[in-house]
């Protein structure tokens, strides 16, 4: 086990394996400890965070003769970095604007800003892209479009071409909030179970949807409106 850890020119197969076990469990640890991020929230920090550290501890994965001490050590140190930078920047708004980048406005009133994109390296095709991704492809729809510091490109329509709302015809549908997962692959998920519904209200709800047993459901999910979405466990 010593030779693992500090690596060996002779080192056997299992030992690669068990430093890559190693190397894996350490940086989950440390992901888990830096915080959680949406990947759509990524910004060129956070990649360049993600590439030192596969560089810094991945070696020690195909290299079985360097020890794993140092390597560690350094990723730690860069995660230690990073996660100052990040804690900084939410506490101090002066040093966010060094640390983020501001959002640009490509588009205004629906005059593309030239000068904006060659600021942004955005080619004109690039942008066409992506506003076919946002569903915006005539430009006469849009009325602003802004780069956000994540690099994506958001969109605001003019309001003639926005998406018809309950609220534009005088409507107030019920609020359906966020839907929980009761059965999840057979399984129920007892703990949001409890906070709905007993356990026989579930079994009774699940025969008036045509379910005779909770290990035919694949996912059933309840939102606030109390409706129901079944769908079966299909068996290969």
């Amino acid at each position: 086990m010593t030779n693992i850890w500090t690596g060996a020119q002779d080192l056997p197969f299992y030992g690669f394996i068990i430093r890559a076990i190693f190397v894996y469990v350490y940086i989950f640890l440390m992901v888990k400890v830096i915080g959680q991020r949406s990947m759509a929230n990524i910004d060129p920090l956070d990649f360049i965070f993600g590439v030192v550290i596969g560089d810094v501890i991945g070696e020690t994965v195909a290299s079985g003769d360097e020890a794993l001490t140092g390597p560690f050590a350094g990723a730690a140190m860069i995660a230690f970095l990073h996660w100052l930078l990040s804690y900084a920047s939410l506490k101090f708004p002066r040093f966010r604007r060094v640390i983020e980048d501001e959002p640009f406005i490509i588009i205004e009133k629906g005059q593309i800003l030239d000068y904006m994109l060659k600021r942004s390296n955005i080619t004109i095709e690039q942008l066409l892209m992506d506003l076919r991704q946002n569903d915006a492809p005539d430009l006469n729809e849009i009325d602003y479009a802004v780069l956000e510091p994540n690099g994506v490109i958001s969109v605001i329509k003019r309001s003639p071409y926005k998406s018809v709302t309950p609220h534009d015809l005088g409507l107030s549908p019920q609020n359906t909030g966020y839907p929980k997962v009761i059965i999840s692959d057979g399984r129920v998920i007892t703990y949001n179970m409890e906070k709905i519904m007993t356990r026989k209200e579930l079994e009774d709800g699940l025969i008036d949807h045509g379910y005779n047993a909770i290990e035919d459901v694949f996912l059933m999910t309840v939102n606030e409106a109390d409706e129901w979405y079944v769908t079966p466990r299909l068996r290969v």
